[in-house]
């Protein structure tokens, strides 16, 4: 045996890519890193390729004991990380040796974290990714959506690079985020102008109902005054508004579908943001031009990709 060995979970944690593609005519979700920055920089840390699986781990409690030489990075939420009891640094690679324990405890800023190893962590692909997703029972160690449990064996690859961390200018908090980038959908001018004004200009609270296929907002009630619509495709970050009024952000585990009439949709970057955000924690939505946030994300993936990496202190 070598590899991760999971010694304690709490059900949560789960192995992601950059998700499943060219399925959704066939009712299958994408999946995927709901933080994908982050677990992009996990994976840029050890020269991984792009689409390669990392354990993504919301609110930590998760306990693995190294049985191999190998080399590692975390990137994403402080999940107060630590290496047979010392304090591990965020945003950074760091060797291990077998026996070794790797321990995240708690969340104290941001809700998810990402574990990366060398090559990625092995699993079967099914439909082109390794992501799992329970509720199709796709993906996943064992190819079907199962959680991972104590006594599970993550494969990894043998590397032991010097240890190298993301410049800090790019590591993103919550706190640098509060405010959500969105382009705005065919259906906002349905809305009341009263909603809309209510929609930008006053802060939303993170509810509690939260999951990798929604989140929900609570704030002012949003006012629909259009005809009912015919169920359409849902893309990433779709800010629809049930009956209530309060907004759902649909992200990477959503249906396919849906009827609901929408505001528009979050920018890839502010989805990502979204996923480290708890609940009762606060943000702002503001629209965005299309072709504005096509240049801002072409520009942070060049930076993920082109940005020199550093030393650690």
């Amino acid at each position: 045996m070598s590899g991760l060995l999971i010694e304690r979970t709490l059900g949560l944690a789960q192995l992601q890519d950059r998700g499943r593609f060219g399925t959704r005519h066939i009712g299958v979700t994408q999946g995927g890193a709901l933080d994908w920055i982050a677990a992009a920089w996990a994976n840029r840390l050890l020269g991984n390729a792009a689409d390669c699986a990392v354990l993504e781990i919301p609110f930590g409690g998760v306990s693995l004991q190294c049985q191999q030489h190998s080399t590692l990075a975390i990137t994403g939420a402080d999940l107060q990380a630590t290496l047979d009891g010392h304090a591990l640094p965020n945003w950074q690679s760091f060797n291990v040796r077998p026996g070794q324990q790797l321990v995240f405890a708690t969340a104290i800023s941001g809700v998810r974290g990402y574990l990366s190893a060398p090559g990625g962590i092995d699993a079967p692909l099914v439909l082109n990714s390794r992501s799992t997703v329970r509720r199709e029972q796709l993906g996943g160690l064992h190819g079907n959506g199962a959680d991972l449990r104590a006594g599970d064996l993550l494969k990894i690859g043998r590397a032991n690079p010097s240890p190298t961390k993301v410049p800090d200018l790019h590591r993103v908090t919550t706190s640098s985020a509060s405010r959500l980038d969105l382009i705005l959908g065919s259906q906002v001018a349905l809305f009341s102008g009263a909603s809309l004004f209510a929609a930008f200009n006053q802060p939303w609270r993170v509810d509690h109902r939260a999951d990798r296929m929604g989140l929900r907002l609570c704030g002012p009630a949003l006012r629909y005054q259009g005809p009912p619509i015919i169920s359409e495709g849902i893309p990433l970050g779709a800010v629809q508004v049930p009956a209530d009024g309060q907004p759902i952000i649909l992200l990477n585990d959503r249906q396919t579908i849906g009827g609901y009439p929408r505001l528009g949709a979050l920018t890839p970057a502010s989805v990502a943001r979204l996923a480290q955000f708890a609940a009762g924690e606060t943000l702002w939505l503001r629209p965005i031009p299309l072709d504005r946030a096509i240049h801002e994300h072409r520009e942070l993936l060049r930076t993920i990709v082109n940005t020199p990496l550093v030393r650690p202190d």
